[in-house]
């Protein structure tokens, strides 16, 4: 207990699953919790859930001047960060035929590019030896039909990574990346797929796992911890990877 007392933490993204019991544990190690989301209704269920002492703002990741408007906000009420957690993300299933250039934009934009302004922004608010952890997937390495444009835009945040880590780290920051395997949350009900398909997906899914499960929102919350404290101040620019075994298939 206590191995973030004192500390400020942001999780965009945070209003359900791996956001969430993150929020959760951050706040019972002794942080100081802000999360945000797009959906109002989800934000104060997740406040209702953990308790007054969460900090929620709505704002969209996904767009450069909400991502502006947050920071400010954030700068205003806590004048400093110690940990960002870039956790916000979409995942939409097509096939290349249907793929169009909005769907692109959308992908690409809530992926890449809120994550990197977000990283920008809020760098003038980070401490040194503050920790930036960015959550990717195991599909920025393994070819998964459909998802083309998902795990292109999780392997861009992959190079994103390396790439800040080593422009940061003079700074005393450093920046890391969490790789969650199939994880029991709402994202599945997002892919935009009916719902026998969405069955399909996860019951394939389990039947695949070398672990035989899906993992809970938890235990990718403890490592996302782990990479957040001093336990891991030797560590810059890798990518843990959560996932039960499923990249070793």
């Amino acid at each position: 207990m206590g191995k973030l007392k004192g500390k400020t933490a942001l999780i965009t993204g945070g209003s359900s699953g791996i956001g969430l019991a993150t929020a959760k544990l951050f706040i019972e190690e002794g942080a100081t919790v802000i999360i945000t989301g797009r959906d109002a209704e989800k934000l104060m269920s997740a406040k209702a859930s953990i308790g007054e002492q969460l900090i929620i703002h709505q704002s969209n990741a996904s767009q450069p001047d909400e991502i502006e408007n947050l920071v400010s906000k954030i700068k205003q009420d806590h004048q400093q960060l110690d940990i960002l957690f870039i956790n916000a993300g979409i995942a939409k299933a097509a096939p290349i035929e249907f793929i169009t250039e909005e769907l692109f934009d959308e992908i690409i934009s809530a992926n890449v590019k809120g994550a990197f302004f977000l990283i920008k922004h809020a760098l003038p608010l980070l401490n040194k030896n503050a920790s930036v952890i960015v959550t990717t997937s195991i599909t920025n390495k393994l070819g998964c039909p459909n998802f083309s444009l998902y795990g292109a835009s999780k392997a861009a945040l992959r190079s994103m990574v390396q790439s800040l880590a080593l422009e940061l780290i003079s700074r005393g920051i450093r920046v890391n990346a969490i790789n969650p395997g199939p994880i029991e949350t709402p994202i599945y009900s997002k892919f935009g797929v009916p719902n026998d398909v969405e069955s399909a997906i996860k019951e394939d899914i389990e039947r695949k796992s070398p672990i035989g499960r899906f993992g809970r929102p938890e235990e990718i919350a403890k490592s996302v911890l782990f990479l957040a404290t001093e336990d891991s101040s030797y560590l810059v620019g890798e990518e843990i990877v959560v996932d039960g075994g499923m990249s070793l298939l």
